[in-house]
């Protein structure tokens, strides 16, 4: 009788197993972290970076030129969004892989689209149709302004400008907002078996509760942007895939308890 195939032999436990239940503790409406956070996530990125640089840049420019080429073609370019959490939710596997010590491979890039795709189109779906209903009523709003300046309505004038101001300012932060839900939904999707409605519904509750992280981390992106953007964009070759290590490490700071 081979010793593989002994049913009297102890069980051994897998390394992956092991890795896996030390993640800490999913909680699935997320929870509220310190601002400082914000620079963790972007730490953390950096370190998850330097475990494989090379393959993290390969990633980021496949997955910008991806989307370039698809974004300058006519009625295509719509997809553009739907490929998006996609393509995230393959760059979380990787992010995974890494943290249970099975490495970063390139081919992570594309693993979301042979683990639940449909799912992860949805979750693009329902970005676009949220993304379109903020644009509509920003729309509105400023035409209802605007139309009260122009023809003179009493008492209106004078707060013309600081209507507009906030409208500009709601718009940001539902821009922003939508965007971190659409970065943080796919791993819900991928890792927790979560639809991509409650992916949606859950990472832009946690998005809003972790407004303040979420500007300590903008501020930080828009510092380390310009920097990139010094030595001919070169930078951006680093800081692409620092990006996307950190919006998983801000996936698992704000759904997880250690």
């Amino acid at each position: 009788m081979s010793v593989d195939n002994n049913p009297f032999r102890p069980p051994v436990a897998r390394v992956y197993d092991h890795a896996q239940t030390s993640m800490g503790t999913f909680i699935p409406d997320g929870r509220r972290v310190p601002p400082g956070n914000g620079y963790r996530w972007l730490l953390r990125g950096w370190e998850i970076f330097r475990l494989a640089p090379g393959t993290w840049m390969g990633i980021a420019v496949v997955f910008m030129a991806v989307m370039m080429i698809v974004g300058m073609i006519p009625v295509v370019n719509v997809a553009v969004n739907l490929l998006i959490p996609i393509f995230i939710g393959g760059i979380s596997i990787g992010c995974r892989a890494i943290e249970v010590g099975d490495g970063l491979r390139f081919d992570h890039l594309f693993a979301g689209f042979s683990r639940k795709p449909i799912p992860l189109l949805v979750v693009g779906l329902l970005y676009m149709i949220s993304m379109a209903a903020v644009v509509f009523a920003a729309v509105v709003g400023a035409g209802i302004a605007f139309a009260a300046f122009a023809g003179g309505v009493d008492g209106l004038k004078e707060v013309f400008s600081l209507g507009m101001v906030l409208v500009v300012a709601v718009v940001f932060v539902a821009f922003s907002s939508l965007a971190m839900a659409v970065w943080l939904a796919p791993p819900l999707v991928i890792f927790h078996d979560v639809s991509a409605f409650h992916a949606i519904k859950n990472s832009l509750r946690v998005a809003v509760r972790n407004i303040g992280p979420f500007l300590v981390y903008t501020l930080l992106v828009v510092l380390a942007a310009v920097v990139a953007s010094l030595p001919l964009l070169l930078g951006w070759l680093v800081l692409l895939p620092v990006l996307y290590a950190s919006l998983y490490a801000a996936y698992r700071d704000m759904f997880f308890e250690e």
